[in-house]
């Protein structure tokens, strides 16, 4: 079951400068921030606490991360939606059995998150992932 949005993520070139901008306008105290690299994705990500779900901050980490491809073609923008789910093998096979796709198998992501993204030609060009928080 979905539960809430977990996060909105924004693809940066440049994660210090984003992180600045976004505490200024969300006037939150950088100690609320956290800040990691996930290698899996070859992304540094911050996490910027709004209310009950988060704006995520992505910047690559190397040339052929899938957020540097991202950018070199729309610039720095939303980059995706993510929902959170108590069971995320649950909500795969939900999903693949309404004939939609996911883009891979369950992976581990930010803050040891296990994650899958939806493709987007299959939810109005919108890159949906799905989170589950592991206790």
């Amino acid at each position: 079951m979905i539960r809430k949005i977990d996060h909105i993520a924004i693809a940066v070139q440049n994660l210090e400068s984003a992180l600045e901008t976004f505490r200024n306008v969300l006037g939150c105290a950088p100690e609320s921030i956290t800040v990691e690299e996930v290698p899996s994705e070859k992304v540094r990500v911050a996490f910027i606490p709004v209310g009950e779900t988060k704006i995520e901050l992505l910047q690559p980490l190397a040339d052929d991360s899938p957020i540097s491809k991202f950018l070199q073609k729309n610039g720095d923008g939303m980059h995706h939606i993510a929902l959170e789910t108590d069971d995320l093998e649950q909500e795969t096979r939900r999903i693949t059995a309404l004939n939609l796709s996911t883009l891979g198998a369950p992976k581990e992501g930010a803050g040891g998150k296990s994650i899958v993204f939806l493709h987007p030609k299959e939810t109005n060009r919108v890159l949906m992932e799905f989170t589950e928080h592991k206790s």
